[in-house]
């Protein structure tokens, strides 16, 4: 469980890395840091789109050396969505990244928030 504070994303890479080294040691190093990433961008919107002071995010992840299901739940309903690329932004590509490094993903709603879940294969 995080925090719903943008500390909380640095958190959850470490928390990556920890689960990956001590369940799926066999994870090749670009598989790692492709769930690394996809972790940080869904922490990072669920913080910044689905949180209030005092709220929690929840990471969850469980695969194989060759697939890797990731979860982040949060306390707000409403569903992530794409935004127009805007080149004088520095934000707003999240979901692309997403998108571009998952075989899928998804939302699930949950009575008090949801759960938006991908999954990173090889």
């Amino acid at each position: 469980m995080l925090g719903g504070a943008p500390e909380s994303v640095r958190a959850a890479r470490a928390y990556v890395r920890e689960f990956i080294a001590y369940h799926l040691p066999d994870l090749a190093p670009a598989h790692t840091a492709d769930v690394e990433l996809v972790v940080s961008e869904l922490v990072t919107n669920a913080v910044r789109y689905g949180t209030e002071p005092g709220d929690s995010v929840l990471v969850g992840l469980s695969g194989t050396a060759t697939r890797v299901r990731i979860e982040v739940r949060d306390p707000v309903r409403r569903r992530p969505s794409f935004k127009p690329v805007s080149h004088e932004r520095d934000r707003g590509r999240g979901l692309f990244i997403v998108e571009a490094l998952t075989e899928c993903w998804g939302v699930v709603d949950q009575p008090f928030g949801k759960t938006v879940w991908a999954v990173v294969a090889r």
